[in-house]
């Protein structure tokens, strides 16, 4: 198969698999998750079955390991949660408004320091970005009240979930084989190889920026509700949680504490500072020793190109786009470089007579 070929056809496995995602996304989060709980499990279950466990022992007690842990965690935190979430997006518009009104009692003095122009023009960009706040946190509110999450599809998401998982752990070792039997001989070396580096950025995906996520919103929730910050719980969780999205959950979270941190602590500045301490140490935290422990390079993906993926599956899926997002941009990544080290070592690129073949590159 010539180069030309090899291009056609990776187009047009990704613009079925897209079409595909695309015509079935109202049914495909409850497989998508088990698919990724699969993976994530199946390294504890392989370790049971090296301790001469069953693997459908094995994989029955990790998964009902894991569900009495989210059930437990569902139990105790979530009433508490629920409460904090809705009593925070009651209070907000009362939080800027208070906001506003200590921003027009500084007028003088910012009057007397940036001058009168600059002034209003502080106050102004301060009055939009609250009132943007505001409106956001309103479309969000009613996306969620209007949305298809029914009962049934919860009930449906928190039943067929588990049951994905547990047949893909049982038979994970057989469809791995089956796989492996159906790649070409000439290039399964080839293909093997491939297929390690998407497994290396899909560990680095789901395993380590999964960890990283858990991490940072127990982190959050943590510090800030033992600080005494208003919906201190909430706003931890929620920021933890939207750290997938580079600079998203840490510019969130700063920002609606700081903010909260002011109307609750004024006139007390170290109560504030304490609060956006919290947020900027940790991030120093994270980027310097818990993201390359955990994750590392094994999704080297820019973070613009990371923002694009998220904001374009997103727009095309909702919330199932958001999930694939990451790991789509992953594989795409490691197919893309092993695409570059393909064009540098042809003719193409090196001249005739002086690649690895002609212009019609082959896989090996």
């Amino acid at each position: 198969m010539n180069l030309r070929n090899q291009v056609l056809v990776w187009i047009g496995f990704f613009l079925v698999l897209i079409l595909l995602l695309w015509v079935f996304r109202g049914i495909l989060l409850p497989f998508v998750v088990g698919s990724a709980l699969a993976y994530l499990l199946n390294p504890i279950v392989n370790q049971l079955q090296r301790w001469k466990i069953g693997r459908a022992w094995g994989t029955a007690l990790v998964l009902l390991g894991v569900v009495a842990i989210v059930v437990s965690i569902f139990v105790m935190l979530l009433p508490l949660v629920i409460q904090q979430v809705i009593g925070l997006i009651q209070r907000l518009p009362g939080y800027a408004a208070d906001l506003q009104a200590l921003a027009r009692r500084w007028a003088p003095e910012l009057n007397q320091w940036l001058g009168p122009e600059r002034a209003a023009q502080v106050e102004r960009s301060v009055s939009d970005l609250l009132g943007q706040m505001v409106g956001l946190v309103g479309v969000v509110t009613t996306e969620i009240v209007n949305s298809s999450i029914t009962v049934i599809s919860v009930i449906g998401f928190v039943i067929v979930t588990p049951v994905v998982a547990f047949y893909l752990l049982l038979d994970w070792d057989g469809m791995v084989r089956g796989l492996h039997g159906l790649l070409p001989r000439r290039h399964k070396a080839e293909i093997l190889g491939i297929f390690r580096d998407i497994d290396s950025s899909m560990a680095g995906v789901i395993r380590g920026q999964g960890g990283v996520l858990l991490i940072d919103a127990a982190y959050y929730a943590t510090a800030l509700s033992l600080i005494g910050l208003n919906f201190g719980l909430a706003v931890g969780l929620i920021a933890g949680l939207l750290s997938f999205i580079p600079f998203v959950g840490f510019g969130f979270g700063f920002t609606l504490s700081v903010g909260i941190a002011i109307v609750q602590f004024w006139p007390n500045w170290w109560m504030v500072a304490a609060v956006a301490g919290i947020f900027l140490v940790w991030q120093f935290i994270e980027g310097n020793i818990l993201y390359p422990k955990l994750v590392g390079s094994s999704i080297n993906i820019n973070p613009v190109w990371l923002m694009f993926a998220l904001l374009a599956f997103g727009t095309l899926f909702g919330f199932l786009g958001l999930l694939l997002a990451v790991p789509l941009a992953a594989i795409g990544g490691v197919l893309v470089r092993y695409g570059v080290r393909k064009y540098k070592a042809s003719s193409l690129y090196l001249g005739p007579g002086r690649g690895t073949g002609t212009s019609d590159v082959t896989l090996d």
